[in-house]
Order: C-alpha cells, then structure tokens, then sequence
C-alpha cells in the first residue's frame, strides 16, 4: 500500500492547524511559491478565519514535539522560511508537560534492568525542565552526589520517526518543481533536522559530546559538566549536578555580584575557539544553557546538537570574517569560488560587488556597533543573486553565532562582539596560514599521497592482462624467423598494455616526486 495517503493526510492536519494560527499567509503572496501552493494556502486560511499577523511559534507548538524541533531548525533558514518566519520562530520555547513520574521510574529501572534504590538514593519527581524530547530531573546517586538524570519521553522516537517520513517526503515532491525550490535544498535541510534528532534520541551520544567538549572548550572559566556513564544509556544521561544563575536572569547574575561583561567574553571566546580552532562546536548556546558560576565562570548544558567543520571549512569562514571587516572582497570572493559554494557560471568580480553591498554599510561605524552575526546574515542574503546552494553546516553556525550574541548583548549591553573576535580570528589566521603552517599542511598532503602509490599502482597493474603460456613454434629445417627479436615498444605492444597505462604510472610517479620535493623546499 502506497504511504502517499498518509502523508497526505498528515500535511492536512498540520496545514489546518498553520492556517488557523496565519502561518500560510507568507505563502499566499511569496512569488517563489507555486502558484497551485498559494490557491491553497489562499483558500485554507480563508477557511480557517486565519487572523492577519501570522504567529508561527504558536503554531509550531500547537502541532507537538516533532513541529517544535523543526521549526527551531526553520529559525536558522530565513532563506527557506522567510524573515518574519525566522525571527518569530527564534522564540519557540521547548517546554510541554511532563510526562508522570510513575512512567520515568519504571522506564529508569527497565533501561538499567535494576532497582531504583540501586541506582538513586532520591529523586525529586518535579522535573526541573520538560521539553519536547526529554525531561530532566534533580536526583542523588547511591553513592550520595548530586546529579540532573535526563530522561527521553516515552514514545517520543515514534513520534518523530513518523513526522520526519512525512517532512522527508514533502521535501522531496517541493524540489522536483525545481528553480528556486531546488536552490534551496528542502531535502538536505530535513536530512540534517533527522541527524539532529537522531543524536538527541540516543542520550549516550550526547553524553560523548559533552565528554569530547569538556577535552577543550576553549575557555577554563567555561565548564563542563562530567558524565556518569554508570546511570547513563541509550535513554537516560545523568551529569554532574549545576548549581549556579541561568543567564537568562541577567538582573540575578548582577545581583550575585557577577561581572556581565567578563561572563560574555568567557561565551563569546568559548564559542569561537570550539568552531573555529576545534571544528566542534555547541550549536545551541542559548541563554537557557547557561549558567553563571561563583568565580565568573559559565557552565554550559544541553549537548543535543552540536555542530563541526572539517578544517577547508574552518580556513574558509575565518577568511571570510576577516576578509569583510577588513573590506577585501575580492578575496572573500574567491574563498566562495574556490570552496564551490558559488556556481561557476558567475563572475569573481560580480560577486565581490555584491560583498561590498554587505561589508560597506558597516565601514566607518564605532566597533560597538559592527555585529558579526549581522555579517553573515548579510552574506547569506546574496545567495540567491548567485544561485548558491544551501550550506546547512554554516546556516547552522550562523545561528549559533546569533545565539551567542544575543546572550553578550543580554550581559553587557555595551559589548563589542568584533572587538572579542578581531584578534582572536586574526591570530588564529596568522598561525594557521602563515609560511609555517603552509609547509606542515604540504608534507602532509605529500605524505598522504606518497602513502597512496602502491595503491594506485596496484590498480594500475590489474589493468595488465597476465602473460599467458604459449606452446613452442615447430622447428622449420632452413628457416628464419619471419620477425626481428621485439624491442620494448613492441613488448608493450605484445602484452597489450594500454598507452595510457604507462603514461599514467610515469605521471603519477612524477608528481609524487614534485610533491614530496615542494613539501622540503
């Protein structure tokens, strides 16, 4: 039986539901959207007596767990989604209620095939945080340490598996109509929004985060709490207890006698050390993840979406930065051209622009008011001039940079986000790209070729047909032979190798040669 109906019947229950909240209204008049889309949208929000002023967290919310995680995902795509969806979408709140105590002590004691009192002398059974996926509870081990036991809703991975099948195939009928559709890549966003959820329904994924951030997170004063692997498995996290002031009470934290201004630099230099020296960084900083500490230090939760970027994309996004605040646009250009996220077809000089568009309004301001978050927004906002496609890594490393940049502003009203990552990205270039990092990476890449001859050559050489036995010619009485002994070309010939065979193993060799040359030079 076709899954068609199902989904079909699915997208009416949640369009209904949007349309009576006005979130179909950016539909009706978006003229990327198809036209039998915006009849549609048109006549379901007529039905539904949508009011004028969409209001899209609400909605989202209304729809359940599933919607929830999505359309905190959609608040990093202004591009899919449009602004207005974006922004209202930032405020989605996580928070359903909680599911009975009753059913997370049996769901503990089954996870660990063991009694609760073998496992906790206490639990206190209000949670402390009951979001869309999981729950979280104050507790204290059988051994007497206060701990937060993070406990998965039960049937929530149902839930989601159902919702994503039905996005994943919505996705797909969206971006055969092609052009824009296609440009934006709905599929590769909802494939993205499935890992994420995949990682944040397996609770000892993220408790391997939360282990491999604590290694380096970039800052001594940025703690990281310790997993108890004992209590923890594919539905249960139990983390060292935290016991310090959200972030998101600023008035408390100053209260405390907390310096706001230091706290901000400890998260904004966290943060830009995990994505741009790391490549692994936590890609949901917000202020409900933090939490100010005795000493002005800041403890950070919440491991269920990170992100990372291989070292290309790390180089790439650090030039980028700079190279903008430092008005160099064409070489910001040709970091988009050489890293691919700019089709061919367009002009270097065409681009570099439409980077001046976004890097020259900023030019001569005071520093206070230069926002890197709004730099990269801008430079996103030109991907449709040039038909780039979308990059999720980087949408998702936008996002958190808005995040952690909101949570600065929250702490000290006055603070210079460009000021903290001027030096830092300058420095960070200067090591990585200076003369010395350059011949490190050449030896490297030299190596790694070098390493991968015989590879190549064995493959090379199954090309060779074997050289078969023959039986011997009759002896003629007065005979000659009819040809003259085979030079080497005509060896060749006789085995039939390819010409381009040995053409290829000579280049080859020549520039693993030239490679491991320049690497010493």
């Amino acid at each position: 039986m076709s899954a068609a109906p199902v989904h079909l019947w699915r997208l009416f229950r949640w369009g209904r539901t949007l349309a009576r909240h006005g979130a179909l209204r950016p539909l009706e008049r978006d003229p990327r959207t198809p036209a039998w889309v915006r009849r549609v949208a048109w006549f379901a929000s007529l039905a539904a007596l949508a009011p004028r002023e969409p209001r899209f967290a609400e909605a989202f919310r209304a729809l359940g767990p599933a919607a929830i995680k999505l359309g905190q995902a959609l608040s990093t795509r202004p591009d899919l989604v449009g602004e207005e969806a974006a922004h209202d979408l930032r405020r989605l709140q996580d928070q359903l209620p909680p599911t009975p105590f009753a059913d997370v002590r049996e769901m503990l004691e089954r996870a660990f095939d063991t009694r609760f009192s073998e496992l906790f002398q206490s639990i206190d059974p209000t949670p402390i945080g009951a979001a869309s996926i999981a729950q979280v509870y104050r507790a204290v081990t059988s051994d007497g340490r206060t701990v937060a036991v993070k406990v998965l809703r039960p049937g929530i991975e149902d839930q989601l598996r159902r919702a994503i099948s039905t996005y994943e195939w919505a996705a797909e009928r969206v971006e055969r109509e092609g052009g824009e559709a296609a440009r934006l890549r709905p599929r590769a966003t909802i494939a993205a929004f499935r890992r994420w959820t995949e990682r944040e329904l397996d609770l000892r994924l993220e408790a391997a985060a939360a282990s491999e951030l604590a290694e380096d997170s970039g800052d001594p004063a940025l703690i990281v709490p310790r997993v108890d692997w004992a209590r923890t498995g594919k539905r249960v996290l139990t983390l060292e207890w935290i016991d310090g002031i959200k972030l998101s009470d600023p008035r408390a934290v100053a209260a405390a006698g907390l310096d706001g201004r230091k706290l901000a630099v400890i998260v904004f230099q966290g943060f830009l050390h995990q994505a741009i020296a790391r490549g692994f960084f936590h890609a949901d900083l917000h202020q409900g993840n933090l939490f100010a500490l005795p000493g002005n230090r800041v403890a950070v939760i919440d491991f269920g979406i990170m992100g990372r970027l291989d070292r290309r994309a790390r180089v790439d996004l650090a030039r980028i930065l700079y190279g903008l605040l430092t008005a160099d646009y064409e070489t910001v250009a040709r970091v988009h051209f050489d890293a691919g996220f700019v089709p061919k077809h367009h002009s270097v000089e065409d681009f570099a622009t439409a980077l001046r568009a976004v890097g020259e309004p900023i030019r001569g301001l005071p520093v206070k008011d230069i926002s890197v978050a709004r730099l990269l927004d801008g430079l996103f906002a030109i991907t449709r001039l040039f038909d780039m496609p979308t990059q999720p890594h980087l949408l998702l490393l936008q996002k958190t940079m808005v995040m952690v940049e909101g949570v600065a502003a929250a702490l000290d009203p006055e603070i210079n986000s460009w000021e903290i990552a001027e030096p830092y990205v300058r420095d960070w270039m200067r090591s990585e790209l200076g003369p010395e990092a350059r011949v490190a990476d050449a030896i490297t890449r030299n190596l790694a070729l070098l390493a991968d001859v015989p590879a190549i050559l064995r493959r090379l050489i199954a090309l060779i047909p074997p050289e078969l036995a023959a039986p011997p010619e009759p002896e003629f009485e007065n005979s000659r032979p009819a040809v003259a002994e085979p030079g080497p070309l005509e060896i060749r010939a006789a085995v039939r190798v390819p010409w381009w065979t040995i053409g290829a193993v000579g280049l080859g060799g020549l520039a693993a040669g030239l490679g491991i040359a320049a690497a010493f030079l």
